[in-house]
């Protein structure tokens, strides 16, 4: 995919903590920065660092690199202006790992939303049969599925509304961002294997979700949610100390201007170690890997307001930054 262009022109990345880790492109090169009141530092000129390439360089050794990132965030002169610098996201994950259906109002949202009526149920009895199915999930593994690192964009790139697309919708989620190789990790210690935590706007094709020619195949993912520009990530890495408890975090999504999810990460059905944990029984996590923890209620479905070419999409999560990504339309079809 061809890089946008956009820059972060006077706005402003506030983030909690002292400083927070940015992938940027300035004079046309991009290189891995420490980010701090809305100034940035080279880290590819560090040696202190090893004169790291990108962020996931950083995120191979994260355990050995915070000490030094939390020593240079300290350091007098070489800083840049982040105005007018492009900024990219801020991790290249070799895997995405996406959780589905964890905040319980916008399950029973969507359950509603996507039922037909022919089973003769009213919408109130379709939502307290959910609402009772989400009791029982408790006690059954968290739903996760796997995405494209491909679909990644950056945090004010914008975002592409494939040709043919009928109901693209977003999903505004808090993400954790691998910092150890982790394999079979207890509940109790998943959190020691999180480096720290980005936004991520989980776009969404609707009517692909389920596929009406073979329904019983299930969700496919693949042509749903995978397609480029649909995962603006970023604008930051917020270190995992400087929001030692993800549990309780505003999340944010603003349409053309308009509130449309407003919600906590407190409403999650799985939180973030048993994510962690369940993910890494399954498959081995790898340093720099996203974990996508779900959406809240509010999406374009419940609100009946799917996206529409000339949107914007401004979005926050309390302590890391901000997003703002413009929806146009595809050139053509079969245009990548």
């Amino acid at each position: 995919m061809e890089e946008s262009t956009t820059s972060t022109g006077h706005r402003s990345i506030e983030h909690a903590g002292a400083w927070a880790l940015a992938h940027v492109r300035h004079r046309g090169r991009s290189f891995p920065a420490l980010v701090q009141h809305n100034r940035v530092l080279d880290l590819s000129t560090r040696d202190e660092v090893g004169r790291p390439a990108s962020p996931s360089a950083l995120l191979q050794d994260w355990d050995a690199m915070l000490p030094k990132l939390e020593r240079l965030a300290e350091t007098i002169g070489d800083w840049i202006d982040l105005a007018g610098l492009q900024v990219l996201s801020p991790v290249e994950p070799r895997q995405i790992f996406q959780a589905g259906a964890n905040y319980r109002t916008h399950v029973l949202d969507l359950v509603v939303a996507h039922h037909d009526g022919a089973d003769g149920r009213t919408p109130e009895q379709v939502r307290a049969d959910a609402a009772a199915h989400m009791d029982e999930r408790l006690a059954l593994p968290p739903f996760v599925f796997q995405g494209l690192p491909t679909a990644i964009c950056g945090p004010f790139d914008d975002v592409i509304l494939p040709y043919g697309a009928e109901q693209p919708d977003f999903e505004l989620e808090l993400a954790a961002v691998i910092g150890r190789t982790a394999r079979r990790v207890p509940v109790d210690q998943a959190l020691d294997y999180v480096a720290g935590w980005t936004i991520v706007n989980d776009i969404t094709l609707r009517e692909k979700v389920f596929r009406k020619d073979s329904p019983g195949l299930g969700a496919d993912w693949l042509a749903s949610k995978n397609h480029p520009t649909f995962l603006p990530v970023g604008p930051v890495l917020v270190p995992r100390d400087a929001l030692p408890d993800p549990g309780d975090l505003r999340v944010t999504l603003r349409l053309n201007g308009q509130v449309m999810q407003d919600a906590s990460t407190s409403e999650l059905i799985f939180d973030v170690a048993r994510l962690v944990a369940h993910c890494s029984e399954v498959a081995t996590l790898l340093p720099g890997d996203l974990l996508l923890t779900g959406s809240p209620a509010g999406n374009g479905l419940a609100h009946g307001r799917l996206l529409r070419a000339g949107d914007r999409m401004d979005s926050t999560i309390s302590g890391l930054g901000a997003q703002s990504n413009l929806c146009i339309p595809e050139a053509s079809e079969g245009t990548a």
